[in-house]
Parts: C-alpha cells; sequence; structure tokens
C-alpha cells in the first residue's frame, strides 16, 4: 500500500475457523468509509486463526481494498517464510508488516513451538527481496529499555529496508509528541497505531498488562467516570484520530474484539 497522503488502515483479525462471510460482509459495509487498505493480523496472541494471507485475498476480491499482510517469525522456518512472500506477491498482495509476533503463553507451550529460525530483521531483508512493500511495528517494551531501545531497534529495522511503521496504539498526545521527537531522525512514514477503549477494565488491562502500551491515568479516570465508555473511547479515539493527521503520516484503527462499528463514529460517519 503506497499513498502520498494521509492514509488510515484497519485492522482486522481472521476468523477462528473457516467461515469468513461475517468479516468479509462486516468490511464490505465499511465501502463508503475512507480506508486505505486492511491489515490482516496473523494469529494474533499466539491463537490459531484463519491464513491471513487467504482473508487478504478474500477481502481485496470482495472489497476492492488493498489489504496488508501481517507475516510473523513465530510461526514458520524461512523455507514457509519465503512460500508465503512468493504466494501473497502471486495472488496481488503488495504490502507485507514483518513482526516477530505475540509471544506463546506459558501454559500453552506444551503443545505449541515457537519457530523463529529468522529473526525479524531477515524477514525484512526477505521481504523487500521478494518485491514487497514491507512495514515493521515500533514496539516499546518497557522492559527492554523503554522507547530509547525501541527507537534502536527501529533504527536496525530501517537499515534492513523497512518502509514504514506502525507504533503500539496511542492515547495521549503528548506521548505522540515524544515518540515523534525521538524518531525525528528516522525518514520513513510512521503510522499511528489507535486502539478505541471499551470499558474500564479494558483501560487497566492494556496498562498494566499489554507491553509497549500506557493508557494516562487522566483517560483511565475519564473510562471510570464516564456513563458510556464505549462512547468514551470512541472519543478519545477521534482525538487521537486528529493528532496522527498533525503528525504522523496515517493512523492504524484496531477496533477492539471484532467491533468494527466503532468505524463509523471514528472516521466521522453514522452507519446507514
Amino acid at each position: 500500500m503506497k499513498v502520498n497522503r494521509f492514509a488510515i488502515t484497519v485492522e482486522v483479525v481472521p476468523p477462528a475457523g473457516p467461515d469468513a462471510e461475517p468479516i468479509l460482509s462486516a468490511m464490505e459495509a465499511m465501502r463508503d468509509l475512507p480506508i486505505d487498505a486492511f491489515s490482516v493480523a496473523t494469529n494474533p496472541v499466539a491463537r490459531p486463526r484463519m491464513s491471513a494471507m487467504a482473508l487478504c485475498a478474500l477481502l481485496q476480491q470482495r472489497t476492492g481494498t488493498k489489504s496488508i499482510l501481517h507475516c510473523t517469525t513465530r510461526d514458520h522456518n524461512r523455507l514457509a517464510l519465503q512460500g508465503i512472500l512468493w504466494g501473497a506477491h502471486a495472488l496481488g498482495i503488495e504490502t507485507v508488516l514483518a513482526a516477530t509476533g505475540d509471544f506463546i503463553a506459558l501454559g500453552e507451550r506444551k503443545s505449541t513451538t515457537t519457530v523463529r529460525d529468522m529473526d525479524v530483521f531477515g524477514l525484512i531483508r526477505m521481504a523487500k527481496e521478494a518485491k514487497m512493500h514491507t512495514g515493521v511495528v515500533f514496539d516499546s517494551r518497557q522492559d527492554a529499555g523503554g522507547l530509547k531501545q525501541a527507537v534502536h531497534r527501529f533504527e536496525k529495522k530501517v537499515d534492513a529496508g523497512a518502509q514504514f511503521v506502525v507504533t503500539q496504539p496511542i492515547y495521549d498526545k503528548t506521548d505522540a509528541e515524544v515518540l515523534i521527537e525521538s524518531t525525528r531522525h528516522i525518514d520513513i512514514p510512521i503510522v499511528m497505531g489507535i486502539l478505541p477503549l471499551r470499558t474500564p477494565h479494558h483501560a487497566d488491562f492494556l496498562h498494566l498488562h499489554v507491553a509497549g502500551i500506557t493508557v494516562p491515568k487522566h483517560l483511565r479516570e475519564r473510562m471510570k467516570h464516564a456513563g458510556d465508555p464505549v462512547a468514551e473511547g470512541v472519543s478519545n479515539a477521534g482525538e487521537m484520530l486528529a493528532v496522527a493527521r498533525e503528525y504522523f503520516a496515517g493512523a492504524c484503527i484496531m477496533p477492539p474484539f471484532d467491533h468494527y462499528e466503532v468505524l463509523f463514529d471514528i472516521l466521522g460517519n453514522k452507519k446507514k
């Protein structure tokens, strides 16, 4: 996905099974919204989902909107990754988001193994060689050196060939400004991640238990005192979209728990 203006993508989680029709119908209903591409996750939180490549192809066929394939080193060896990239290119999928992938939960490790015989930097190089437009994730893990380490890792991804980056969800203008200032020397498009909050518990969980995500105290308090927490979360997402337009090259909206209907409010249109 190559655009020379502010771009909006929507993260889509494939179904936990073979039936793609509900998601295809939901995305088809977004036809009139200003969405440049669907960004399709691959086995998020290390749980099995429909092939992200298959859903990318189905979405492009059904909606006419480009799809971005998430590709991780967690699930495949280098032979399989090469095959996925060539296959995606053959299916008309032009853009890939190269990532390490979520860690497998401790309790699942007896039945599920991690592959990772190639690191994310190797995957970036492989994707570029496969003539894919290649993006990466900006992941500021507080337990791994915080922002300084995240910027250093980002620099290495750019050196490997990354052409754009998507941040973890941002919930505060000040945090957005700090990130932009810290990465000003890196000359590739930066796309802001926007994950709408649903409930006070959702806000607390992301803040306390998801590495790299900070939900400011003032927003968590807003969620706790809101008469309609869902509307409050959508309102914050709209505020962050305005911030993204001011500082970033685009925004990736990540509707939580398959609540794609929130896009109509965030993007300024009501569902007809």
